[in-house]
């Protein structure tokens, strides 16, 4: 099991990445801008985290950026998760340190797929499935 943060401004998109990672037996927290995400990464070891760019207060891009300074971020995979398609975004984020790009809406699947690769990259023990 890995502890999984989740960034979105929407609720319901929050609410359906933590079902589908649950689903795998992961436990995930949630935070709805790039503010509450700080938050929630210095208060807690998260091994991966998943952000959409566009919110209020703080974008994703401004996000990874402040994670990768972070020491216990340096090396965490971060996957974006979001409605941009924009390859200068991608480049962006990408030089700001994002791991991986997702394209809302997702496929449950495929975003189970991304999450695991990247938990296995770094090591991470994956729950045994029954």
């Amino acid at each position: 099991m890995a502890i999984i943060l989740a960034v979105d401004d929407q609720k319901v998109m929050r609410e359906l990445v933590r079902g589908v990672l649950e689903g795998e037996g992961h436990e995930v927290l949630l935070a709805e801008d790039g503010m509450q995400a700080m938050q929630v990464a210095r208060d807690n070891a998260v091994d991966l985290v998943l952000s959409d760019i566009n919110m209020p207060n703080m974008n994703g891009i401004s996000l990874v950026s402040k994670l990768r300074r972070l020491d216990h971020y340096a090396e965490t995979p971060i996957i974006m998760l979001t409605t941009e398609s924009a390859d200068f975004k991608k480049d962006k984020a990408k030089r700001m340190g994002a791991n991986g790009w997702l394209q809302k809406p997702f496929d449950p699947k495929r975003l189970q797929k991304a999450v695991n690769t990247m938990l296995a990259k770094t090591g991470h023990v994956l729950p045994a499935r029954s």
